[in-house]
C-alpha cells in the first residue's frame, strides 16, 4: 500500500464516498455472475451424473468451499496488500473457475465442474469481504447502515442473475454449446468487470481511507492478532455475531439450495426457477439499508433475533407449500432470504465493534470461512435429504435447526450489550 492518506477532510469524505460506490458497482457486477452461475449448479450436477440427485448438491457446496477458503486467503492477503489487491484477486480467480466450469459442462466432467466452482467461490470471496471494507470507513455509530448499502449492491444480481440463466442458454445454444454451459458465461463477463472496477478504482487503497480510531490502532493489532486471538472469541460480542451468521446462512443455505432443482422436479422451466430465485435472493439484498438503519438504531442483538424467527418461519411456509410452488413457495423463498440479511448486516457490523483494524480483517476473513464451510455442509447434506427425504422434511429440518442458536443469543444479550457500551 503506497497510496497516502488524504489531509483535506473535504478530500477524505469525497474519496470515501467513491470508495463505498464502487464497492456497491463491484459487489452488483460480482453478484451477477456468481448468483447466474449458482442458479443451475444442482441442475448441472444432476444432468453430468446422470439424473440422480443424491450429490446434486455437490457443487453448491464446492462454491461454499471456495468462499471459505478464499475469505481467509484474501484476508490474510488484504492485510498485507491492502484491501483493493485482495478484492482484485479474488475476482480474478473467480472469472478462471468459470471459465474452467463452462469446459467441466462442455465434456461432461463433474470432478472438473467441481474444481471450478471452487473458484468461483473466490470470486464470491470479495463480494463478501466488500462489505467490511466499507465499514472500516464509517465511525462506529453507522457501520451497520454503511454495510447494508454495500450489501444493497447485490440486489441488481439478485434479480438479473437467476434471470440471465435462460437467455444465456439461449446464447451457448447459438454458439453451439450446451445449453446449461450458458450461465457459466455469465462470471466470466461480469465478475471480470468488477475486477477491473475494483483495480482501476479503489484509490486510495481502503485501508488508506478508513475511520480514524481504527486506523490509529491498525499497527498494534497487526502485531497482536495472532498472540490475542483466544482473548477475541472470549469477548461475547464475538460468539453471539459468529453463531448468528453461521446459523442463518446454514439454513438457507439448506433449503434455497434445493428449491431449484425441488421445482425442476415438479415440471417448472428455467424461467420459472429462476424467478423464485430472484425472489429469494432480492429478500437476501434488497432491503440491507433498511437493515443497517434498523441495527444501528436498535442494535445488533434484537435485529439478529429478528432475523433468526424470520428464517425460522419461512422454513415452515417453504415446507408447507404445495409440489407446484405458486405464491407460497415465493413467499417462503423471499422471507428466507430477508430473515437471512436481518441476521447478515446485524451479525456483520457486530464484528467490527472493538477492534482494531487488522484484528477486524483476519477475524472477519476466519468468520466468513466458518460461515462457508458450514454453508457447503448444508448445501451436501441437502441433497441427500431431499432424495430420502423430501423437500418438507428438508424445511422443517431448518426451522428445527434456529432454536438453538436463537436461545444461545438471547442467554448473552445482556452481555453484549454490556460489551459494546464498553467499548
Amino acid at each position: 500500500m503506497t497510496d497516502a492518506r488524504p489531509t483535506n477532510p473535504s478530500e477524505l469524505e469525497r474519496l470515501r464516498r467513491r470508495t463505498v460506490w464502487t464497492l456497491v458497482a463491484g459487489v452488483a457486477l460480482g453478484s451477477t455472475g456468481h448468483i447466474a452461475a449458482v442458479t443451475v449448479a444442482t441442475i448441472v450436477a444432476a444432468h453430468i451424473a446422470g439424473g440422480t440427485t443424491a450429490w446434486s448438491g455437490a457443487p453448491s457446496a464446492t462454491v461454499v468451499l471456495g468462499s471459505a477458503a478464499g475469505s481467509i486467503g484474501l484476508s490474510w492477503l488484504m492485510v498485507r496488500r491492502g484491501r483493493r489487491f485482495g478484492l482484485a484477486s479474488g475476482y480474478l480467480i473467480g472469472v478462471l473457475g468459470a471459465l474452467v466450469a463452462t469446459v467441466a459442462v462442455i465434456v461432461l466432467s463433474l470432478p472438473l465442474l467441481l474444481a471450478g466452482t471452487i473458484l468461483i467461490g473466490f470470486g464470491n470471496s470479495s463480494n463478501q469481504l466488500s462489505r467490511y471494507t466499507a465499514a472500516d470507513l464509517a465511525p462506529p455509530a453507522r457501520r451497520a447502515s454503511a454495510i447494508g448499502v454495500v450489501v444493497w449492491g447485490a440486489t441488481i444480481g439478485a434479480v438479473a442473475g437467476p434471470n440471465l440463466a435462460a437467455p444465456a442458454g439461449t446464447i451457448a445454444l447459438a454458439l453451439g454449446l450446451p445449453e446449461l454451459s450458458g450461465p457459466y458465461l455469465v462470471p466470466v463477463v461480469f465478475v471480470g468487470a468488477a475486477a477491473l472496477l475494483s483495480f482501476i478504482l479503489l484509490r486510495p487503497d481502503p485501508y488508506q481511507l478508513a475511520d480514524r480510531p481504527a486506523r490509529d490502532e491498525a499497527a498494534e493489532g497487526e502485531r497482536s492478532v495472532a498472540v490475542s486471538l483466544a482473548s477475541i472469541f472470549a469477548r461475547p460480542s464475538v460468539p453471539v455475531a459468529i453463531v448468528a451468521l453461521v446459523a442463518g446462512q446454514f439454513v438457507m443455505v439448506l433449503i434455497m439450495t434445493m428449491t431449484p432443482l425441488h421445482m425442476a422436479e415438479h415440471g417448472h422451466s428455467l424461467a420459472a426457477v429462476g424467478f423464485v430465485i430472484s425472489g429469494h435472493t432480492f429478500g437476501m439484498f434488497g432491503l440491507s439499508p433498511i437493515s443497517g438503519r434498523l441495527t444501528d438504531r436498535y442494535g445488533s442483538v434484537p435485529v439478529i433475533l429478528a432475523g433468526l424467527a424470520t428464517v425460522a418461519a419461512a422454513s415452515i411456509l417453504a415446507a408447507a407449500a404445495p409440489p407446484d410452488g405458486g405464491v407460497i413457495l415465493f413467499l417462503a423463498l423471499f422471507l428466507l432470504g430477508y430473515g437471512w440479511n436481518l441476521g447478515y448486516v446485524a451479525g456483520s457490523a457486530l464484528l467490527t465493534h472493538g477492534l482494531s483494524l487488522a484484528e477486524r480483517t483476519r477475524l472477519q476473513g476466519l468468520t466468513d470461512s466458518l460461515i462457508w464451510s458450514s454453508a457447503a455442509v448444508a448445501s451436501l447434506g441437502s441433497g441427500f435429504v431431499l432424495a430420502y427425504a423430501g423437500f418438507a422434511i428438508l424445511g422443517l429440518m431448518g426451522a428445527a435447526l434456529v432454536v438453538v442458536p436463537m436461545l444461545l443469543v438471547i442467554a448473552r444479550r445482556s452481555a453484549v450489550a454490556d460489551s459494546r457500551s464498553a467499548s
